[in-house]
């Protein structure tokens, strides 16, 4: 009977996923569909601990999260949570062997969510590395399947894609992160002066990554290579439009990519990927 549950608990972290987030959804569904279910329940699970420190406002944030933490290492020792997204994610870890420390490195990051942190570079990198990055590699061995070498080849281009959604991300929130979250990620930021310039300079830095990123993006196994491709396009074009956005509206709303012009980037990046011109 087990098997039901587990059915069920990767069905959670499905919904989970396309209840949140559009794009990583059809992303994951242009993924072979052996894999689809194990990146749901790492996506469900990044989500959980994101809900924690950015949503439940009023509650014991730091109480919620160490208790996360606590449940989590329960899971990966039991091989078993009666949190069906924790179930789904443990089961996930397991079967792939990914390393624990990425979890580790994942909750550190959002620990310090929940401090008021003035931003050094060195900072900066850490909390990148743990919120994005390790999200990454978690998926990277879940594309290469075991296969250490190609993980290894791999590795820095994952986390380049990693490091430019998050700063996308970064973007794109800058007005919430500051006006509702009290947060501001980029080193140095004084709000009171964020203009045209300083956008322009952070936008070369994503712009570099996202070029970097895609060399490793053609060099996926074809299980994951479309898929990781379309999700790479549908944050290329958000970027894309944010560098279009003065950074006066930057401040004043959140960049947003409607369904339709996703639906439309879906279709030029499947004609790319078939046209084997990535």
């Amino acid at each position: 009977m087990k098997k039901l549950f587990d059915e069920l608990s990767y069905e959670i972290s499905k919904y989970t996923t396309q209840k949140y987030s559009t794009s990583f959804s059809l992303g994951i569904m242009a993924l072979k569909p052996s894999i689809r279910p194990a990146i749901y329940a790492i996506y469900g699970y990044v989500r959980l601990a994101d809900e924690i420190v950015d949503s439940f406002h009023g509650y014991n944030k730091e109480k919620l999260l160490k208790r996360l933490r606590a449940e989590t290492y329960d899971a990966l020792e039991d091989g078993i949570s009666l949190n069906p997204i924790l179930h789904s994610f443990q089961e996930t870890i397991r079967q792939y062997e990914i390393d624990i420390q990425l979890i580790d490195q994942f909750l550190h990051s959002m620990e310090m969510d929940l401090r008021k942190i003035e931003y050094s570079s060195a900072l900066y990198d850490e909390y990148i590395y743990g919120s994005a990055e390790v999200v990454g590699l978690m998926c990277l061995y879940i594309f290469t399947g075991g296969n250490k070498q190609q993980f290894k080849e791999l590795k820095p281009f994952a986390m380049k894609l990693g490091s430019a959604f998050q700063k996308v991300n970064f973007l794109r929130d800058l007005k919430d992160d500051y006006q509702i979250l009290g947060r501001t990620y980029f080193p140095g930021l004084n709000m009171s002066v964020f203009d045209n310039s300083i956008k322009a300079s952070i936008e070369k830095e994503i712009e570099e990554e996202f070029g970097e990123a895609l060399k490793g993006i053609k060099r996926l196994p074809g299980s994951s290579l479309f898929g990781v491709y379309l999700a790479y396009r549908y944050y290329l074009s958000l970027f894309e439009k944010i560098k279009r956005t003065s950074s006066h509206h930057i401040l004043q709303q959140r960049i947003r990519i409607a369904n339709s012009q996703k639906l439309l980037v879906a279709f030029k990046s499947y004609i790319r990927y078939k046209s084997a011109y990535l």
